[in-house]
């Protein structure tokens, strides 16, 4: 099997996993708002905020370093794995440690603290199951992890439905996430024994430090990144209250699952692109600049079409309750578009050992996102913390682009692949608003083939990605 193919069927088996994962996902988050209501969907969203910005300190950047180190060199998956699994479980208790300083500190009811502290084991639970993903992933079998994932979204629908069926309250929903993570923990480490090694616990004190000194860099960067993720919602709780929260995540929810496009390409390419920094740097440019031009490629309609769709796509799925989030969602998907094309840019400089270039521009994001967000929330609430979301997104966007200004890493075909992108989905823009009174999925289907219709007759597939289908084509036993 080919690289092309490898890398094609390793997508292909996230993207079913995914597809699969994320329309279970969706009727999820469907059925749970609807039932919860705005306010306490809110404590729920919340609490999953919250601890997003204190979750990442029970990974420590320890994910994308296993992934990285093991699939450089397969022999040290099992080291990495059970000083990672011991090293998770301490980061894990000083996490829970802080989650329960911080809530004791915040007057909320008693109802709100208990959704956070189950949502913080139920955090932690996952933490420790990322490890096992990352060993699927630096071994290119992507197969166990789409696997996990569709197990994790069928059980958090099912569970939901028995809940609701139950009329249970905002609390079972909460025990839903961890009792769900704990089973998908379970299947993690059958898999793992069953098909690559014994996972252990073990306590090397010295490649600790090494580990430490390598994923700081990583770590500083979930913290950074999680903090202009969710402290948004933190905010929004506490200056607006629980139902402007629900509206808010309503929207950023739907966010959410437009960046499992870019998460599920870059699962699939990023050991790839570790590889080829030791062994081709050209090959590695041509790997980026592909990357930048399919991630453009998708980010610039989705942005035009969910503008413009935005209100019928809130009322389709939340009902009228949450139709104050349809002005969040035309904002915040234009960062989601800026995600798609920095995305690229961040896992270059992962794959490169230049992770605290990511680590510095993520924290000048951080900063320039609480600074807006305590200036902006008081007065525009939930909109105005979607404005300091993309604000943020730009920021990292045009950062990436100025640190690579001078390199083969930002050239005319970077540019190229964007003014394709943004004149095809324009016109794509055109036909939704002359149609946008037409049932709804009509109009999508009809949109995706003008949009790809135009991007084709302006030569917006050129021949290197006619080569890349070829090779997709071959026999098993083709050329290398």
């Amino acid at each position: 099997m080919n690289t092309i193919q490898r890398i094609a069927k390793n997508m292909m088996v996230l993207f079913v996993g995914r597809i699969l994962s994320m329309l279970l996902g969706f009727f999820y988050v469907m059925y749970t708002a609807r039932y919860l209501g705005p306010a306490n969907y809110g404590i729920l969203t919340f609490a999953l905020a919250l601890n997003g910005i204190f979750g990442v300190i029970t990974n420590f950047g320890l994910d994308p370093l296993t992934v990285r180190e093991v699939a450089r060199d397969k022999s040290l998956a099992k080291r990495y794995l059970a000083n990672g699994v011991a090293l998770k479980l301490l980061f894990g208790g000083l996490t829970f440690l802080i989650v329960f300083l911080v809530m004791a500190l915040l007057d909320y009811p008693e109802i709100t603290r208990k959704v956070v502290y189950i949502i913080a084991l139920s955090t932690i639970i996952g933490g420790i199951s990322n490890l096992f993903k990352d060993i699927y992933q630096a071994f290119e079998k992507m197969e166990f992890m789409s696997i996990g994932q569709i197990l994790q979204s069928a059980l958090s629908l099912l569970f939901a439905i028995i809940a609701i069926k139950l009329s249970l309250n905002v609390i079972h929903f909460a025990m839903i996430y961890l009792s769900v993570n704990l089973i998908v923990l379970g299947y993690h480490i059958v898999i793992t024994t069953w098909k690559f090694l014994k996972p252990a616990v073990e306590v090397d004190l010295e490649f600790w430090k090494s580990i430490v000194k390598e994923a700081w860099p990583f770590a500083l960067t979930a913290i950074f990144i999680s903090i202009y993720y969710w402290i948004d919602s933190v905010m929004l709780s506490y200056m607006k209250g629980d139902e402007v929260v629900g509206w808010y995540n309503a929207a950023y929810r739907l966010i959410l699952i437009l960046l499992v496009i870019p998460s599920i390409y870059f699962t699939a390419v990023y050991p790839l692109m570790s590889q080829l920094f030791k062994n081709s740097n050209d090959s590695l440019r041509f790997s980026f600049e592909r990357s930048f031009k399919y991630m453009s490629m998708l980010a610039f309609p989705i942005g035009v079409g969910t503008t413009l769709l935005a209100d019928r796509i809130i009322l389709l799925i939340f009902g009228p309750e949450y139709s104050p989030a349809a002005n969040a969602l035309r904002i915040l998907v234009w960062s989601s578009v800026l995600i798609f094309l920095s995305q690229p840019y961040g896992r270059l400089v992962q794959a490169t050992n230049k992770q605290i270039i990511e680590t510095k521009i993520t924290a000048t994001g951080a900063i320039i996102n609480m600074i807006l967000n305590a200036v902006i929330i008081p007065r525009y609430s939930y909109l105005g913390a979607s404005a300091t979301t993309l604000t943020t997104e730009l920021f990292v966007t045009l950062a990436y682009m100025y640190i690579f200004r001078n390199t083969k890493f930002f050239n005319r075909h970077i540019l190229t692949f964007m003014w394709k992108a943004s004149i095809a989905a324009a016109i794509m823009g055109l036909l939704i608003w002359f149609f946008k009174s037409l049932n709804l999925f009509l109009i999508i289907i009809t949109a995706i083939i003008t949009y790809f219709g135009v991007f084709i007759l302006i030569n917006g597939f050129d021949h290197v990605d006619t080569k890349i289908l070829k090779r997709l084509m071959l026999p098993e036993g083709g050329s290398k």
